[in-house]
């Protein structure tokens, strides 16, 4: 009977794992890989670092040369209209007039100053129709035209400095993303893993206290226990039984999640499996954690761009009060005739500069309420800036002890549960042979229980720890070399 008892108890809890094995269960680096590769969030993560990525690639290639056609083909007009007369009257006649003209430009931006320089060519018609008849065409072949604002703010010198810091930040903001996807995926996996351990368990336990209660009816019969102790044995048996039902419907639920995080389809064979292995015994120092975090968070980057942004607007807000002017400056060839070939033939020159100037006199103290509003928001982001860094630092240093007392923890668990195996199946024979009570059976399975829970809690604490400090710090303590 015992030996019988026994050997259930061990097909229990070793069939399942075979099953797995011979399904292709997979392990936590290789669910993460998975969910990682092909998960939901990792898709979103991917298409936000790819939408980044373009975002830049159309940044950088609007500083080239911008080639660009413009026109109105036509512009018709039918109407009474003033014409000037030679003897210096004018006289409102009706007139049809179609007007057409087109713009081939070559544009280019100039970082250093804040321009424009462009080269152009110009063609446009007039043509009268109706009682007057009157054709003309007036070309531009070439015209270079410079156009520069003074006294204002340079506005692409300080969009290039926010686009490298952005396309940065989307970067770090991926591996973070990443990492934020293996911790989710380790709650997931070992949901799974502790619902199917609870499975098991509840499973062996159910036929031992199946075996228990018959073995205790007999006893009852022949007087070696009383009645209180049967029915303590048949309501341990009926709790063990609804124990089975809720563990199944937590281990399909928690199969469902995992699924989902990964990306498996509905119906797909899908175990875990815990490697008995964890990391190599790497040190992990807690200077050297808060130093990694600091030089690869994307929120540091963030504070550079919260920094660059502010200043931008107190620049703006400086300049924008005071005297600005642009000049405008141009120097071409054109040609005016009556026939389109003969437009481009012996064309004159063509120059001509302006300097548009705008002054404010008087603005009430708008101006200076602009500068100090602007200077009051560099002022918060400053404080911002050295409060997330100070968060960074803490979370990075507490990090790293977490992960080092997770070790320890995972260790002494592990001690523990091997110790409520034993403690049980000693207790488990003593109380066949009717050393001791069936309270202290229960007790000492209930202890067993708990210590294989602590256990799985412990794996679950050490794997998080190990990817939260991952994701703080961007940084393979493994390999000893930033994440990339």
């Amino acid at each position: 009977m015992i030996r019988t008892v026994l050997w259930t108890f061990v097909a229990l809890a070793i069939l399942p794992a075979a099953e797995a094995r011979a399904q292709g269960a997979i392990t936590l680096q290789q669910a993460i890989e998975m969910a990682q590769k092909q998960g939901p969030q990792a898709r979103a993560a991917i298409a936000q670092r790819e939408a980044a990525r373009q975002r830049d690639h159309a940044f950088n290639d609007r500083l080239f040369p911008q080639l660009s056609l413009n026109g109105t083909v036509p512009q018709y007009s039918r109407a009474i209209s003033a014409v000037p007369q030679p003897d210096g009257t004018t006289l409102y006649t009706p007139l049809q007039q179609t007007n057409g003209n087109l713009a081939l430009s070559l544009r280019q931006q100039l970082p250093f100053t804040g321009g424009s320089l462009s080269v152009q060519s110009l063609l446009s018609q007039t043509q009268l129709s109706g009682a007057q008849q009157f054709k003309s065409y007036t070309t531009t072949p070439f015209q270079v035209q410079l156009v520069q604002p003074i006294f204002q703010a340079n506005e692409l010198r300080w969009s290039l400095r926010e686009q490298s810091i952005t396309i940065d930040i989307a970067e770090k903001q991926y591996l973070e993303a990443r990492e934020q996807i293996a911790i989710a995926v380790t709650g997931a996996f070992f949901d799974f893993y502790s619902a199917g351990l609870n499975l098991k368990n509840s499973i062996a336990n159910a036929a031992v206290n199946d075996t228990l209660y018959r073995l205790n009816t007999g006893r009852v019969q022949v007087g070696k226990i009383g009645e209180n102790d049967l029915l303590q044995s048949e309501l341990a048996l009926l709790r063990a039984r609804a124990a089975v039902d809720q563990a199944q419907l937590e281990f399909d639920r928690s199969r469902a999640a995992l699924r989902i995080a990964i990306n498996v389809p509905p119906g797909t064979p899908l175990d875990v499996i815990v490697a008995a292995d964890v990391p190599p015994d790497f040190a992990v120092d807690t200077l050297v954690a808060v130093r990694q975090a600091l030089n690869n968070a994307s929120q540091i980057r963030q504070n550079e761009f919260n920094d660059v942004d502010a200043r931008r607007r107190i620049a703006e807000a400086k300049l924008s009060g005071g005297p600005n002017a642009n000049v405008v400056a141009s120097f071409g060839l054109n040609q005016t005739s009556p026939i389109l070939d003969q437009a481009y033939k012996s064309p004159l020159q063509a120059q001509t500069f302006s300097v548009q100037v705008f002054t404010p006199l008087f603005l009430w103290g708008a101006h200076s309420a602009d500068v100090q509003a602007a200077e009051a928001s560099r002022e918060q982001a400053a404080s911002i800036s050295r409060l997330s860094v100070a968060n960074i630092e803490q979370n990075a240093r507490f990090a790293a002890l977490g992960f080092e007392q997770s070790r320890r923890g995972l260790i002494i668990s592990a001690k523990a549960d091997t110790v409520g195996s034993k403690r049980y199946e000693v207790a488990y024979n003593r109380y066949v042979i009717g050393r001791i009570t069936y309270t202290d059976l229960y007790v000492a399975q209930q202890e067993k229980d708990a210590a294989l829970q602590s256990y799985v809690v412990a794996l679950r604490t050490y794997w998080t720890s190990y990817y939260q400090l991952r994701a703080l710090t961007l940084f393979d303590f493994e390999k000893g070399k930033p994440i990339r």
